[in-house]
Formats: structure tokens, C-alpha cells, sequence
């Protein structure tokens, strides 16, 4: 399976996409009125001393279209002025034109008058002059890289909804393309893109009206803003990588374009170990350019909306407002010069036998199924997704909608209420050729048709279900335990597994069984069936009678739990065992090839405390600056640290 890692075009053709959304300290979203050229090319200076190359500007769109039919000369003079510090700087940018929206305000154009954002034609003609304009004047400059028509329009949209089942989607596919047309008229060749966070259903399962899969042909990258509040470090530590790997989506680059922390909600110490987890875990994860948030902090402007009513908005800076660097902003450097270290336009993500199958009721609106389906399904794929990555494996997330890629050697169904009818045939016919199929069972977490929507489950999996119909089979215990019975890829017989439990009242369930020309891999504490295989053709098919990932999902502060174990254990019976691999569950590992046959192994700690591991590799391990042998990794904090692999010769 081919796992994306396309990269945008950058003007020096080397560099990594490294940059930070920029408002000056002159002013942060009214910096254009009190513009100062030389205070931005003291800020400018100092970033790229820190390895970022590119800012992401914003074009306040009161300020600069103050009139229908007028564009503000005297803000696109400060522009102008803006780009030439980029390029005195060896900078470029990449300006957002519809700035109706930013740090919890919502700014109108004086001459809005309610008219809607989106189906209004004379006011999308508007924001199309008012583009094509901007766009013809500076599209010629050096220090311009690409652009994006609006910062997160869903919010402006509708703010108390965020958009979600109050946007149109044609309405929004339709502006979309109008402006990006607009773009194009003026004559703007760069790389384009909407700016609205990518929360759309494909991603979230909430329907927000920006369709990811509508607007990929229009547009030339993702821009994902990730800001998730989570109760597991570990699952925050891999939430952004896991949207990156959910936009894998016509072969389009990922640019990480919103992320980061205000320094109200956390220590120095622990943003600096959020930020190097996430650029780690997002080019791992299929990001190839970063764009955190922000670059300064405005503590001059707090009696000034947003900061007046926000006040924690105003420390989300890589600078304190005196110009100090935060730790933050050295990780930032430390990233840029191990990519540059790394040549990071010849690294590339490998391609994997390992897929994550996610459900299409995550994204498609079938008629009768419940508003919780979509986010549920997000859910636990997540969940999924930090359990194999705890495992070390190179997993690839596979859509149902766009089919099983032939080359799956493993294919994780995690705790999934329902799939298509025909992606069960075709599982089993995988399984026939050779694959090894996992699934766990699911009732749903609410009542609504409450089961499992799988077609002949008993024939699937070679049991008979002992199911009463509209009853669920509860979990009343705190953990689930199972036993194993059988050797089964590196867990030995005898070993238990204990799972935590967690969900609602529908959702914490099992499906008890009789095993009828299956056998039986572990049982739980009361001898009942938990895992078992139906042998098929040259592959299996494995069912656990329990959704340990939803289970996992739903619990605080739960990882790593044993359901990497469980996966690791699949792994190895499927012969996919990664080449690299740890016997640690708070350190993970990863690998990124280069087109000139190198090959650079990571090693991520999720502990507070300084950890050493011993690598079980297929090949050797060496130090890729001095080349000599590694044995062991010591990884201070939430430490990460790369080593080159070289396989061994015969």
C-alpha cells in the first residue's frame, strides 16, 4: 500500500515548508493600520534565524475592502512594503484574503449586510473581485508562495454551529470553485487552497458542509488546523498525525496549517514536548510542510478584541511580546535542521502491508443512521490507529469508499458497527488469498438498530452467535481479561491481557458465541470465547467478541493498553512484523526511506521519564552521523531521536 508523503513546490527547491501564522506585534490582527516595516523585518529576521522560511499572512478583510468596488490602497502599500521584507529576509508567504474570522471574533466588511457567505451571488461576486484584484497586483512578487481564500470561513459562517448541518455543501463546492477561479483570473499560478481547518465529515464525521472529498479537486493541499482537547497524552500526541493520515486523499500534500499551544494552558516545558511530538508524529503521520500558530504574542493589545474577551489567545506565540524565544520555538529550529539534515525532499514515507480499515458510515450521509455513527467511527479509529503505532507498525489508513489496496497483507477492522455489505465479501475473499482479517465485534454505543450490521457473521467467522434479539450482552466489569489458550504470534500460551472498559451503557457489550469451525485463540475470565479464527483458504479471519478499541476509546488516560499487544501479535502471524521494533509500549518507532537508498529509523518517547530501549531490527542500527553501531537508544522526556538502518548482508 502506497502511503502519501507528496510535498508542495517550494521556490529554492530544497528547504522543508517550515512557517508560522504571522501578525505583527504592531498590532496583531490590525497590524495594517499601525503597520511598521521595521519591526516586521526585526520579527522576520529572527524567525528565519530559527529555520522558518514562510509565514502565512492575512489580508484583514475589513481593512483592505472597505467598499464593494474599493480595495484600500493604503493597506495594499503596506502589503506591498510586507512582501519585500519577505524577500530582504530570503522569506516568502502565503497571504489569506477572506478574513472574516480569527482568534475567536468574527470581523464583517462594513458593507455586508447579513448577505450570506456562500449562495449570495452578488456578494460571492464581491469576494471574487476583491480576490482576482489582490491576487493580479502581487502575484508577480518572488516572496509570494501560494494561497488560501479564507481562515476557518465555517466558523465566520455560522459560529455558534461551526457550520455543521447548517452549511450547504454545493453551495460551498460551488463558492469554492468561484473562488479559486477567481485566483487563477488574476493570474496567480501558486498553489491554492480554502483555509477552512479541514473539520469536514470525512474527517470528523460531522457534516460541516466543506466536503474534503468535493473540494480535492479544486485545490493543490490540505491545510489541516488541529487543536484537539484530549484525556490521554498519547492519543493527543498522535491525534494531529492520525487527521493527516485521513487526508490521504488524491494524492494531495498535507501541510500541517494550523497547530500549537497558548502558554495559558501549559508550562514552557511541556509546549516544547507537544510541538516535538507533533512535527515528528505528523511527517511520520504524511505532513510534509508546518505552519504553527503563531508567531508573537500581543500582551499590548488586551483591552483589544479578541484578547479583551479571549485573553488566552494571546500566548499562542513562538516569541513572548518582549522577543524572547519560547521553547516552542526551538524545537521549531531543532525540526528544520534535522530535516535539512535529513534532505527532506528525498524522504519519503515506505509503503506498507498494514491497513487500518476505516468505515464509510464515517463520511457518507445512508439514510437512517444516527448523527452519532460518523464521530464514533473517528473515534475508535483513532484509538486503532495509537494502538499499532504503539506497536511499531507502519500502518496505512485505508477508506472503505476507495476500496482495499491489493498489497494487504493485514487488515485491522476495529470495533466497527457496520461496514457495506460487499467490503465483507471482499474481506474474506482477501482473507482466502492469504490476508489475515481482524474485526471486533460491535453493538454501537446508543440503541438506535442496536448490533453489529454484519451480513452472515456466524459463516464469516466460523461461529454461531448466541444473541437475543434487542438485548445486548452487557460489561459490567472495569476490565476484560483474556486468556489465551494457544500460542499465537509471540503471546504465549497461558498469557492474559487485561482491557479496560469504557463507553455507554449500549456500547459496553460482547458478542457471545459458540465456535463452530473456528478455533478458539483466548477465552475471558469465564471461559467464553473472546478470540477466535476461522481458517480461510491460505489466510484467517479473526474476531474478537469484544470492541477492546472502543472500550480503549473511551477511557482516560488509558495508554499504552494491550490492545498494541494484540496487534503486534497479529502482525507476526500475518508476516508482517516490522523490520524495527521495540519491547517498550512508551516508546514507538518509525521509518522514512530517501530516493538514494537510505533508510532513517525514529524512536519516539511518550514517558515523562528518560527511557533506554534496545531495538529489535531486522538489520543494523547506526549512529547517521558517525555511522557507528547502535545498540541501545536513551530518549530523555517525550525525546525523540534518528538512526539510520542498514540491512544486514549475507
Amino acid at each position: 500500500m502506497k502511503r502519501h508523503s507528496a510535498k508542495l513546490p517550494t521556490p529554492d527547491g530544497v528547504d522543508a515548508l517550515i512557517g508560522v501564522n504571522y501578525w505583527s506585534r504592531t498590532g496583531g490582527p490590525l497590524m495594517w493600520r499601525d503597520y511598521d516595516g521595521e519591526v516586521v523585518a526585526q520579527e522576520l529576521e529572527q524567525l528565519r534565524a530559527h529555520g522558518i522560511t514562510h509565514t502565512r499572512s492575512f489580508l484583514y478583510w475589513p481593512d483592505f475592502h472597505p467598499e464593494p468596488d474599493r480595495l484600500s490602497e493604503e493597506m495594499l502599500a503596506h502589503f506591498a512594503d510586507f512582501l519585500q521584507r519577505h524577500t530582504d529576509a530570503g522569506m516568502w508567504t502565503i497571504p489569506t484574503f477572506l478574513v472574516g474570522h480569527m482568534s475567536a471574533q468574527n470581523w464583517d466588511p462594513a458593507w455586508r449586510d447579513g448577505r450570506d457567505v456562500f449562495s449570495d451571488v452578488w456578494f460571492v461576486g464581491r469576494q471574487a473581485w476583491y480576490i482576482r484584484e489582490v491576487v493580479s497586483r502581487f502575484t508577480e512578487h518572488p516572496a509570494i508562495d501560494g494561497w488560501l481564500l479564507t481562515n476557518e470561513v465555517p466558523i465566520y459562517a455560522d459560529w455558534r454551529s461551526r457550520g455543521i448541518d447548517t452549511i450547504d455543501a454545493e453551495a460551498v463546492t460551488a463558492w469554492a470553485q468561484l473562488l479559486i477561479d477567481a485566483v487563477r483570473a488574476g493570474g496567480g499560478t501558486q498553489p491554492v487552497s480554502v483555509g477552512e481547518g479541514a473539520w469536514g465529515v470525512e474527517i470528523t464525521g460531522n457534516d460541516n458542509g466543506f466536503r474534503v472529498r468535493e473540494l480535492e479537486p479544486l485545490i493543490d493541499f490540505f491545510g489541516p488546523h488541529v487543536y484537539r482537547m484530549e484525556d490521554d497524552p498519547v492519543r493527543q500526541h498522535l491525534g494531529a498525525a492520525f487527521i493527516c493520515e485521513l487526508l490521504d486523499l488524491g494524492g494531495k500534500p498535507v501541510v500541517m496549517e494550523e497547530f500549537g499551544v497558548t502558554s495559558d494552558y501549559v508550562d514552557d516545558e511541556n509546549a516544547a514536548h507537544y510541538y516535538r511530538q507533533v512535527l515528528h508524529a505528523t511527517l511520520l503521520g504524511g505532513a510534509t510542510a508546518w505552519i504553527p500558530w503563531n508567531n508573537v504574542d500581543y500582551d499590548a493589545f488586551s483591552d483589544r478584541e479578541p484578547y479583551s474577551h479571549h485573553p488566552f489567545e494571546m500566548h499562542f506565540g513562538l516569541v513572548t511580546d518582549q522577543g524572547v524565544p519560547k521553547a516552542q520555538l526551538l524545537e521549531v529550529r531543532d525540526f528544520a535542521a534535522t530535516l535539512s539534515e535529513l534532505d527532506f525532499r528525498g524522504l519519503e514515507r515506505p509503503d506498507t502491508r498494514i491497513g487500518l480499515l476505516v468505515s464509510s458510515f464515517l463520511e457518507s450521509p445512508y439514510a437512517f443512521t444516527a448523527r452519532e455513527d460518523g464521530p464514533t467511527v473517528f473515534q475508535v479509529s483513532r484509538q486503532a490507529y495509537v494502538s499499532a503505532r504503539t506497536a511499531d507498525l507502519p500502518v496505512g489508513v485505508v477508506r472503505e469508499l476507495d476500496g482495499l489496496p491489493a498489497d494487504l497483507d493485514l487488515i485491522i477492522v476495529p470495533s466497527t458497527k457496520a461496514l457495506l455489505a460487499p467490503t465483507w465479501a471482499e474481506l474474506e475473499r482477501r482473507a482466502a488469498a492469504g490476508a489475515t482479517v481482524y474485526a471486533s465485534y460491535f453493538n454501537g454505543m446508543h440503541a438506535n438498530q442496536r448490533g453489529s450490521w454484519w451480513p452472515k457473521l456466524d459463516d464469516l467467522f466460523g461461529v454461531r452467535k448466541r444473541l437475543r434479539y434487542g438485548l445486548i450482552e452487557p460489561v459490567l466489569d472495569e476490565t476484560v481479561t483474556l486468556e489465551f489458550q494457544t500460542d499465537f504470534g509471540g503471546i504465549a500460551r497461558g498469557t492474559s491481557l487485561a482491557f479496560p472498559v469504557g463507553g455507554t451503557v449500549d456500547g459496553r457489550s460482547h458478542l457471545p458465541v459458540e465456535p463452530v469451525d473456528a478455533e478458539v485463540i483466548a477465552t475471558d475470565r469465564d471461559g467464553r470465547p473472546a478470540l477466535l479464527r476461522r481458517r480461510v483458504g491460505s489466510g484467517s479471519m479473526i474476531l474478537s467478541t469484544y470492541p477492546v478499541e472502543y472500550f480503549a476509546s473511551a477511557v482516560p488516560r488509558v495508554n499504552p493498553e494491550p490492545t498494541w499487544e494484540l496487534y503486534a501479535a497479529l502482525a507476526a502471524e500475518a508476516g508482517v512484523t516490522p523490520s524495527v521494533r521495540v519491547d517498550d509500549a512508551l516508546v514507538m518507532t518509525g521509518e522514512m526511506t530517501h530516493r538514494d537508498g537510505r533508510r532513517f529509523v525514529w524512536f519516539i518517547s511518550q514517558s515523562d521519564e528518560t527511557r533506554t530501549v534496545e531495538p529489535v531490527s531486522d538489520g543494523g542500527l547506526v549512529d547517521r552521523v558517525d555511522g557507528s553501531s547502535v545498540t541501545t537508544v536513551t530518549l530523555p522526556p517525550f525525546g525523540v531521536e534518528i538512526v539510520e538502518y542498514r540491512e544486514q548482508r549475507a
